[in-house]
């Protein structure tokens, strides 16, 4: 019997020998032609204490991005019921416009950014179904008023919606159905767009994403706070290689006929609190100027031919407030 158990776990020790090297030991050629964006999130810049429209203007004009994804927030646009505030939301549409500047636009519940579920004061007291109802008709609008802007060139229907990440409402992630109905809404309305379903880069394979999105877009990040359980928490480097994440979009390609685009890329520090209560020194234990050109090598280095980097905002703060502008002053390289 002894024997059997021994037998049987070194065939299980093999197995997984052979998928850490099927998935972690291989090179492909670095990508030269890729194409480089931004995340942009007027809460976060806000959160900093930055004027958020000189600093979106800034990164149109002074770093001369062309490839923005938009954060809005459902909480920002509807304040009160029924009513909806696109006025902010506008001027960052026309701005890109003006600049022939091309927007993945986030919409849903979970749009990206702490709390990750942006919801509404007013509706966090509805029940399940009234809460889903509301969300819809957020998604609804946002469509009607913006299918025919020719600045936007795909849809992002929720942001890593089959993570388990961030403070959401307690059905978001059992509902199964729920992101097939915002999808299904988003079709209805604008059937020529693609959309984006993203997920974690590191800890899924990306196939619910692939299976329900036209695109799948993956994060990945390289030095994160990891939080294990409430207090246990330390900072950790990722042990993955660019060839982890090529070969998963290899499967993605093959088995599902779609692309894998990288919607964020770290270029910002992972801490334990936000940025303004992290002192400098802390936040620069997982993002400076070394670690921001290392991860852009990574990044060429996956074969994944676009990529939005996360974390334009905190460059902006670093250079205006901090006298700090290396970080800006590199990420002209990629968009120049």
């Amino acid at each position: 019997m002894i024997k059997i158990v021994i037998a049987i776990l070194l065939i299980v020790f093999a197995v997984c020998l052979v998928i850490l090297y099927y998935f972690l030991v291989g090179k492909v050629p670095q990508q030269k032609d890729i194409t480089w964006g931004v995340n942009f999130s007027q809460k976060q810049a806000e959160s900093l204490n930055l004027d958020w429209k000189k600093a979106y203007l800034a990164i149109l004009d002074d770093l001369n991005v062309k490839k923005i994804k938009l954060l809005p927030g459902w909480d920002s646009i509807a304040k009160e019921s029924g009513k909806y505030d696109f006025i902010d939301i506008d001027w960052q549409l026309e701005e890109a416009e003006k600049r022939d500047a091309k927007i993945i636009y986030v919409v849903g519940i979970k749009t990206g950014r702490w709390p990750e579920c942006h919801i509404p004061i007013w509706t966090e007291s509805l029940a399940k179904e009234e809460q889903q109802k509301e969300a819809l008709n957020y998604v609804r609008e946002v469509i009607l008023r913006y299918k025919d802007k020719k600045s936007i060139v795909s849809w992002q229907v929720e942001n890593e919606p089959f993570f388990y990440f961030g403070s959401c409402p307690s059905w978001y992630y059992k509902d199964k159905e729920f992101i097939k109905k915002e999808i299904a809404l988003v079709k209805s309305i604008d059937a020529i767009r693609p959309i984006i379903i993203s997920d974690t880069g590191e800890q899924s394979l990306w196939l619910k994403a692939a299976k329900n999105g036209d695109i799948v877009g993956i994060t990945m990040y390289r030095n994160i706070w990891a939080t294990i359980y409430k207090d246990f928490s330390f900072y950790f480097e990722s042990y993955l290689t660019p060839f982890f994440y090529h070969r998963r979009a290899e499967i993605v390609k093959l088995f599902y006929g779609k692309e894998v685009i990288c919607g964020e890329l770290q270029a910002e520090p992972w801490t334990h609190k936000n940025f303004m209560s992290t002192p400098l020194l802390e936040q620069e234990k997982t993002m400076n100027l070394n670690q921001f050109k290392k991860n852009i090598e990574f990044a060429k280095n996956t074969g994944i031919k676009e990529f939005y980097l996360w974390g334009a905002e905190w460059w902006y703060w670093l250079k205006t407030t901090q006298g700090k502008p290396e970080i800006w002053n590199e990420s002209k390289n990629l968009f120049n």
